[in-house]
């Protein structure tokens, strides 16, 4: 009985060992499915020669052929993304934003603290019964507390006003909110949401604002976002003044397997979006993602600058398709200041709100659309890839209102 025991034992030993040198020698996971080890997408320095050759792409560990020959390079590409940043990076693909339906499940959840900022008001006003002018005195301190403003809540209580004592709504509290709730929703007709691409290729996307907004970080969530869907992208380290810029762009880079154009600091942030967009020129790219640095709107020079960047990117073969405004939703109306003067200096096409999720001051959406005309196309609620996503009234009135 002794002897099978130690039979038995020393079998399962050498089972186990072997299966332990065969994970370790051959990089193996249960299954036998092959992991390739993560490593970044091609990086290509402004100052270096775009196209031929391409001098300055990085293949891999500077071997031939990327890793030992296992395949293509990281220089490899495909439709002008790295075949092994697709491969090393399968998550990225699992993540593509869906639109309505993430913003169904994200607004309703996502912009709490906005919708406890009305809450307690708003069911107040509900238990009121009649409408009277009390009401309305309600109605207006609940719209400021929520960032509306006030020449977006006058003009939304005005014409509320208007047609309670012409009789289209009836006495009631709950019917005016439900009208309220309605002209939110309207605020927004018309607008165009769409993320648009240019005639030809490369379209180039930029994006502008002051310090840490998130700018960065939301290149980064679209990057990843576009690459899914399909696209080949190119990240523009354009923000040469800060010095992480550029790291964080290019983690952002190797998450989504996108190429990145970086210059060295303090570099003409026109010319590495110049090189970007040659770059994705040369390798057939669709989309040019281009970073800024942030800067002060009162800073005139600062404001001739990313003058001449949206400039030097609109020259061909890009072209300019999207400038895009992000916005930090916990500044308020501190924003508008801030978005006009950047519509003026660069045209902006579409505002990018973040960190709705984390502030009470929600009601900017609507001040934001009424004060600037302009479309907000896409709202921050979260920290991971796919909380970047369409903005949607109808979700957004539901979940202020509910």
């Amino acid at each position: 009985m002794t002897t099978v025991l130690v039979v038995v034992i020393v079998l399962l030993l050498v089972v186990l060992g072997g299966g332990t040198a065969v994970y370790t020698r051959r990089g193996h996971l249960s299954g036998g499915s092959r992991v390739p080890p993560e490593q970044p997408p091609g990086v290509l320095s402004s100052d270096q020669e775009v196209g031929g050759a391409e001098r300055g792409v990085a293949d891999g560990d500077g071997e031939p052929g990327g890793r030992g020959g296992e395949g293509p390079g990281l220089g490899t590409a495909l439709d002008g993304v790295p075949v092994e940043s697709k491969a090393a990076f399968p998550a990225v693909a699992e993540q593509t934003i869906t639109g309505p339906s993430r913003a169904r499940r994200g607004l309703a959840g996502r912009i709490g603290r906005a919708r406890e900022a009305l809450t307690g008001s708003l069911g107040a006003i509900r238990a009121r019964g009649r409408v009277d002018d009390a009401t309305f005195e309600q109605l207006e301190e609940a719209l400021l507390l929520a960032d509306v403003g006030l020449p977006t809540t006058g003009r939304l209580l005005d014409d509320l006003r208007a047609r309670a004592r012409a009789g289209a709504i009836a006495d009631d509290a709950s019917a005016l909110l439900d009208a309220l709730k309605q002209d939110v929703v309207e605020l927004f007709a018309g607008e165009d949401r769409t993320l648009h691409l240019a005639g030809s290729s490369p379209s180039v996307w930029l994006f502008v604002g002051v310090n840490g907004v998130g700018k960065t970080t939301t290149i980064g969530k679209l990057a990843a976002r576009e690459a899914a869907a399909g696209r080949s992208v190119v990240l523009a380290a354009g923000d040469t003044f800060r010095a992480a810029a550029g790291e964080q762009l290019a983690t952002w880079a190797e998450r989504s397997g996108a190429r990145i154009v970086r210059g060295s600091d303090g570099a003409d942030p026109s010319s590495v979006v110049f090189d970007a967009v040659q770059h994705a020129a040369a390798r057939g790219a669709q989309l040019v993602l281009a970073d800024t640095a942030g800067r002060l709107h009162t800073k005139v020079n600062l404001m001739d600058e990313l003058r001449k960047v949206r400039k030097v990117a609109d020259r061909p073969p890009g072209a300019v398709a999207e400038v895009l405004l992000v916005l930090d939703a916990t500044t308020g109306q501190n924003g508008l200041v801030q978005a006009r003067e950047f519509a003026q200096a660069v045209d902006v096409t579409g505002i990018v709100l973040t960190k709705l999720d984390g502030t009470a001051k929600g009601g900017i959406v609507c001040a934001i659309r009424s004060e600037l005309g302009l479309p907000i196309k896409l709202v921050g609620i979260g920290e991971a890839v796919d909380d970047l996503v369409e903005f949607d009234p109808v979700e957004f009135a539901d979940a202020l209102f509910s």
